[in-house]
């Protein structure tokens, strides 16, 4: 049953086809969302609980996935703190006052998710309302680390040189911020968790700047706070960390039910690695829906073969290795979650247990 797949398959137990859902579906691609723009920026789309449930809602029929995922930001946190978060054209989100010393971050006001991202959790309950049972909601944060890349470097980066300059000149100031960010995101997702989210994925977008060693020592005991911190929530986590395939067993050790995959890595190959403990998620290229259909379904086929999913391996939720391109067409997205439906479905992917 499409209601309960995604779930069942995030706890690895028999499905009858697999489930799939995107990252960034509810996004720039569909014509509705594009329409939305055109009457509101960004934010307030995202701080008005009725547009951002009509966003969270475009893709479940559009597309056919098995999950609607919460319109948000990562971001969102760092704004209630008041560090002057903006969406810039052309340059992505912009924090005007960034955190680089003791007193920015003693400057920081409390976190209260109720108080402070009390409309986000407004959508969560009137996406429930809406979706009435008909596919589970995934809620999200950003996970420590990339939430302080952005709040030390002001904005994207592409070497973090602020933020590893503050993990070797003043590990104490680094240590000091991971810890006030893991706080704030484990009781924002238990904050959606009681609004009605019914999985979660923590989100480590640029986990993948860091060396073994740096994720070892500086970020992993943080994003664990986070993940063993909703243990006793019930929900499914999904724990994704982006170009991280040199050192997945970290990834799995920091913890998540779920571990998402990019496409830089082999499914089977990172199944191997992970274990049998811990369902997967992935890893299309975002680039293959820019292809014409019938690739779409061959590597399709192909990601299905190499995860197990065919052979009836549970434990596998498709997606691609990170979010849905804002040119893709939408009837290949529409191909896509058909297909793996298809062909999960014909080769016999497991039946529902009761």
């Amino acid at each position: 049953m499409r209601s309960n797949r995604f779930l069942r398959a995030c706890r690895r137990e028999p499905v009858d086809c697999a489930p799939v859902w995107l990252m960034r579906q509810a996004g720039r691609y569909l014509p509705e969302y594009r329409a939305l723009r055109q009457k509101y920026d960004f934010l307030t789309m995202a701080r008005t609980p009725e547009l951002a449930t009509e966003v969270t809602l475009m893709p479940v029929d559009r597309v056919g996935v098995d999950a609607a995922i919460l319109f948000a930001d990562i971001l969102l946190p760092l704004d209630a703190l008041g560090l002057g978060l903006t969406f810039v054209q052309g340059e992505g989100p912009v924090i005007a006052r960034p955190i680089r010393s003791e007193g920015d971050l003693a400057g920081l006001p409390p976190f209260e998710p109720h108080q402070d991202l009390g409309y986000v959790l407004e959508t969560i309950r009137l996406v429930r309302r809406e979706l009435d049972g008909k596919v589970p909601l995934i809620g999200f944060a950003g996970a420590p680390f990339t939430l302080a890349s952005y709040a030390v470097e002001g904005g994207p980066s592409r070497q973090y040189r602020h933020c590893k300059r503050m993990m070797w000149e003043a590990p104490q100031l680094w240590h000091a911020l991971m810890d006030r960010l893991a706080e704030i995101t484990l009781a924002y997702l238990r904050a959606q968790i009681e609004a009605g989210a019914q999985a979660v994925q923590l989100f480590d977008s640029w986990a993948g700047a860091l060396s073994p060693q740096d994720y070892r020592q500086h970020v992993l005991p943080y994003s664990r706070r986070v993940l063993r911190g909703l243990q006793d929530t019930g929900v499914p986590v999904i724990h994704f960390a982006g170009q991280t395939s040199g050192y997945l067993e970290l990834i799995r050790e920091a913890g998540g039910d779920v571990i998402g995959l990019d496409w830089r890595v082999d499914i089977g190959e990172a199944r191997r690695r992970l274990g049998p403990d811990v369902a997967v998620q992935g890893n299309l290229d975002p680039l293959v829906l820019l292809a014409p259909p019938p690739v779409i379904e061959a590597q399709v086929a192909h990601l299905l073969e190499r995860a197990g999913t065919l052979q009836g391996l549970p434990g596998h939720v498709v997606n691609l290795g990170h979010g849905v391109l804002p040119d893709t067409p939408v009837e290949h997205v529409a191909a896509m979650v058909e297909a793996v439906h298809r062909l999960s479905r014909r080769a016999g992917g497991g039946t529902e247990g009761s």
